[in-house]
């Protein structure tokens, strides 16, 4: 491992005598790297230290009022931007700061459509981000109107970058019971799929749920997206299979998962674990979002009603539970079709 090098990348030994990577810069909390050294995984994770680092040499440096640099400064500042949830402004912050280092000095008054479209467009090859770098955009000319901290939008009436995805995998049966067999009750991996798959919930509600969220068979907690802005309690029984799995992995703390160190995970370090875990099934194709619309695709096919979904899911609208549930309703209503022909 010692042959491996990557700026910023360190080794640590843990008390076990296990090295571990991570990505450290004088001054900054280290990150850890998941998996293999030069995998996808962790050249995933070293790019995502990096983009979060940014070239601060030009962000911190003076900046003159009105220039893109200034007002990326003042909306991070702002009460509109720090009311968001901590994973909305981690993604705006990772955006918006990579656009910085190369514009930050340059007025925002003179920032015109055609620039925002270069901007899209530098991430035409990543769609994703594109539209990320759209919406972050979005979001800053939004505020800074609000503001009086720029004249006109130039995001106004720009569209992102089409392209055509089919989102996160959806476990099937096959796939849970490979899962199951590589780790069986009472591990931290188990644990951990059995709560994303019979909550339906997202990484970052994982980590924080414990079992001071259950009460008389009933997991009751707040959903952490929009949860400053626009919150959503969920009150759900606890799957029989749920109830033995955390029975079966014994807890002292006021989190269900923790790590090695008996600290609750954060999220991107759950989704660095669960990445591995789902590697040793041989499942990389895998995600733990992919539970999530696998929980929804299997109440649709069993019948549940949109609103049923939704008590589940948590989610707000009847086209977000189509999104997860358009597949399996296609096969039901194709039986049906079919039906009728006899």
């Amino acid at each position: 491992m010692a042959t491996f090098r990557l700026r910023y990348v360190v080794e640590d030994t843990d008390r076990h005598g296990n090295i571990r990577l991570y990505f450290r810069r004088r001054g900054q909390p280290k990150i850890r790297l998941p998996s293999i050294p030069g995998s996808e995984e962790f050249m995933s994770a070293y790019r995502d230290a990096l983009s979060r680092l940014t070239d601060t040499s030009k962000l911190h440096r003076r900046l003159q009022t009105g220039t893109f640099g200034h007002l990326c400064r003042q909306y991070f500042a702002s009460p509109s931007f720090k009311g968001l949830d901590e994973s909305t402004r981690n993604w705006r912050r990772r955006a918006l700061n990579e656009i910085a280092v190369a514009h930050g000095d340059k007025p925002v008054a003179k920032m015109q459509a055609r620039h925002v479209r270069q901007l899209r467009d530098e991430k035409a090859d990543k769609p994703g981000a594109s539209r990320n770098r759209l919406k972050a955009l979005r979001a800053l000319f939004r505020w800074a109107i609000e503001n009086d901290q720029s004249p006109h939008d130039p995001t106004r009436d720009i569209k992102p970058i089409r392209h055509v995805t089919k989102g996160h995998h959806a476990w099937t049966s096959e796939e849970i019971g490979a899962f199951e067999d590589k780790h069986p009750l009472g591990s931290k991996a188990r644990l951990a799929m059995t709560l994303l798959l019979y909550t339906a919930c997202r990484r970052e509600d994982v980590v924080r749920l414990g079992p001071q969220h259950i009460s008389r068979g009933r997991l009751q907690y707040r959903q952490a997206k929009n949860e400053h802005r626009n919150p959503v309690d969920l009150d759900i029984p606890v799957h029989a299979d749920l109830a033995k799995a955390i029975a079966e992995t014994p807890s002292r703390h006021l989190t269900f998962l923790v790590t090695e160190y008996g600290k609750p995970f954060s999220v991107a370090g759950f989704g660095g674990k669960f990445r591995e875990w789902c590697n040793q099934a041989g499942l990389r194709h895998c995600s733990a979002h992919g539970l999530r619309k696998a929980t929804a695709s299997r109440l649709a096919e069993r019948g549940a009603s949109p609103h049923e979904i939704m008590a589940i899911t948590g989610h707000r609208s009847l086209e977000e539970v189509e999104r997860y549930t358009r597949t399996a309703r296609k096969a039901q209503l194709a039986d049906s079709a079919m039906a009728k022909l006899k």
